[in-house]
């Protein structure tokens, strides 16, 4: 294993990724990866089993109880558990046409009830607490229950998602929680209290690298949220995968703190499974890149030093805002770390810079940075970088087992992806599953590549948007979303958190932008606490930000480049209406029709209001 040092980087041991590139008919490349994969095991329960044998009393999870104290959970004791709550879910003839859904966030009761259901081979879901606790509507809720027609529902307190359960719950349908239990509901503690037998052995030892371990719901962008098969090859093959290419697992079992919610693939696939599978002990955080949240994570990383740390570029920046004037985080969180890992989108150039010179700062050191790429349906971990990057948005190169088919498409390359960690399809939609194959079995994930190097294909590759995002302007002049968001996003950094591009078949490129209210509330006295109407009409802001679109139209190099006009949006994206995902994607197409005036705003012959306009280039 290849030791990654110099450059100035603290030392870290990487696995090597290599591929050799075969072209096809029609301008098609195929792109596989020379190392094989490593054998997996039939489940990842089989890791849990190893070490609850080599070392039982080993913290494998733990969260905060209400006392503010740690609560561990040893793999000895999750796996008496699994068989324990395996049991009681056979017990209640759930099945996998009768699942059990999990409705709250990360917690012990939540991971014991999951790693039951995987034991017994019941698929469980774990569903957007979203969906219960910020939707009026309960309509993505009322989808999922329809679509997966469960056998139990499960929350850890019961209280907050009293409206929601009222209003969704089908009948007939058993209800369990660990706290606050209404009338009727099954106790926690009874569950894993159950004294397992051979019914849930035996159904353990007929699951198959085949059987449906989960499913995951896709974040809804494009629809209502389709559920995801992930099977036990895909979570267990998806691990190796993962060691193979981070190998300095396989050095010390990893700690890890994290809060990345458990419904998501990065969260409750990719970071658990690290965890399991190395031996590591993996701590809930329960902060959140939130005003409110952040002083959890930081309170967490004070106390718990991570051998590895995975975060969203929001997070990222709240944590270096904290990192530059707290030094007991900052010599706590940089004394084991030995990798960050971003996800979920772009990470700011400042931000990378920021972490790097804040680890030298503490350590003489940097830690090594990176991102992968990967998606709901390959499990997640498809492509990540092995060697020092000194900039975002390099995904690197996929992992062994992974094969990859380019196609022309334009300007752009999409990607296509085949392998053991690939969904086999939608659960109870056939004909979406049939759509996102093609003849020769790989899955259309709908993103395109670009080489790094189209000469040396070793030099891994960028990400390059959607393939469908891309437009026309009425010239007939393409306009690469991707690079257009993203110099949007740049420019505006930090006070817009999203923005939703026009311009299809119309005469110039605009913008609609979402604020980053806390950010934006620093841009004067008078904003402090001022809501997005506020700031939407303040002139400082109004300054700020026609300053910001002027330096990025001097970048432009014709109307395919140039953001000719912007508007600062007076209301936050909503959920209900699918302006906003779970994850905090924005649908730019339910933006678009839910703003449609906003929209044709920023194409009115005289500019009204709050629409901005470059001061030079096209379309002033």
């Amino acid at each position: 294993m290849p030791v990654v040092e110099g450059q100035g980087l603290r030392s870290v041991n990487m696995g090597e990724l290599s591929v050799d590139m075969i072209a096809g008919s029609g301008g098609v490349r195929y792109v596989r990866p020379r190392a094989a994969i490593p054998a997996y095991p039939r489940t990842i329960l089989e890791r849990l089993d190893h070490w609850a044998n080599v070392a039982p009393d080993r913290t494998l999870f733990a969260d905060r109880g209400p006392d503010g104290a740690w609560r561990r959970l040893s793999y000895a004791q999750m796996r008496d558990r699994s068989f324990a709550i395996g049991q009681f879910l056979l017990d209640r003839g759930l099945s996998a046409e009768r699942p059990l859904v999990i409705l709250s966030g990360n917690s012990l009761e939540h991971i014991q009830m999951a790693f039951g259901a995987l034991r017994a081979g019941v698929p469980y879901a774990p569903v957007s607490p979203a969906y219960s606790l910020v939707a009026k509507d309960y309509a993505k809720l009322h989808h999922v229950f329809g679509l997966l027609t469960p056998g139990m529902v499960f929350v850890a307190d019961a209280a907050p998602f009293a409206p929601a359960l009222a209003a969704s719950l089908p009948e007939g349908v058993a209800l369990a929680a660990a706290n606050n239990l209404p009338a009727g509901a099954i106790a926690f503690a009874e569950i894993a209290a159950t004294a397992s037998g051979a019914k849930v052995r035996d159904a353990y030892a007929a699951i198959s690298a085949d059987t449906v371990a989960k499913f995951l719901f896709t974040s809804g962008s494009t629809g209502l949220p389709k559920a995801v098969i992930n099977t036990h090859r895909m979570m267990a093959a998806n691990q190796v995968m993962i060691a193979h290419a981070l190998a300095f697992l396989q050095d010390r079992p990893p700690v890890m703190v994290d809060w990345l919610p458990w419904n998501h693939t990065a969260g409750g696939n990719h970071n658990t499974g690290i965890a399991l599978h190395n031996g590591g002990t993996f701590y809930i955080d329960d902060g959140a890149p939130t005003p409110a949240g952040i002083a959890k994570t930081v309170r967490n990383l004070e106390e718990i030093a991570p051998t590895l740390y995975f975060n969203v570029p929001k997070g990222y920046e709240m944590l270096a805002a904290n990192l530059r004037t707290n030094e007991r985080l900052r010599r706590n969180f940089f004394s084991e770390v030995e990798l960050l890992q971003y996800s979920g989108a772009g990470l700011s150039q400042h931000v990378w810079d920021a972490l790097e010179n804040l680890a030298v700062e503490t350590t003489g050191k940097k830690v090594m940075i990176i991102t992968g790429y990967g998606s709901t349906e390959t499990a997640p971990f498809a492509f990540t970088t092995t060697w020092p990057v000194d900039r975002p948005g390099e995904v690197g190169l996929p992992a062994p087992g992974l094969e990859l088919k380019l196609i022309p498409d334009g300007e752009k390359l999409e990607l296509r992806l085949k392998g053991p960690s690939v969904t086999p399809g939608y659960w109870r939609m056939a004909d979406k599953s049939a759509e996102c194959f093609d003849e020769e079995g790989f899955y259309r994930i709908g993103d395109a590549l670009k080489f790094v190097d189209p000469s040396n294909p070793n030099k891994g590759f960028l990400f390059d948007g959607r393939v469908s995002e891309d437009f026309k302007l009425d010239t007939g002049t393409w306009v690469n979303f991707a690079a257009i968001m993203g110099g949007i996003i740049r420019a505006f950094a930090p006070y817009v958190r999203d923005a939703v591009l026009t311009g299809l078949n119309r005469s110039h490129i605009g913008a609609l932008l979402f604020l980053d209210v806390d950010a934006a509330r620093g841009l004067a006295p008078e904003l402090a606490g001022a809501d997005e109407a506020t700031l939407a009409r303040s002139p400082a802001l109004a300054q700020v930000f026609q300053q910001r679109l002027d330096a990025l139209a001097a970048g432009a190099t014709g109307s395919s480049t140039l953001v000719a006009r912007a508007r600062v949006l007076d209301r936050a994206p909503s959920l209900d209406a699918s302006e906003i995902t779970d994850k905090g994607s924005i649908n730019q197409r339910a933006v678009l029709a839910a703003r449609a005036a906003e929209a044709e705003s920023l194409y009115a012959s005289t500019s009204p209001a709050g629409v901005l306009v470059a001061q030079r280039g096209a379309g002033r």
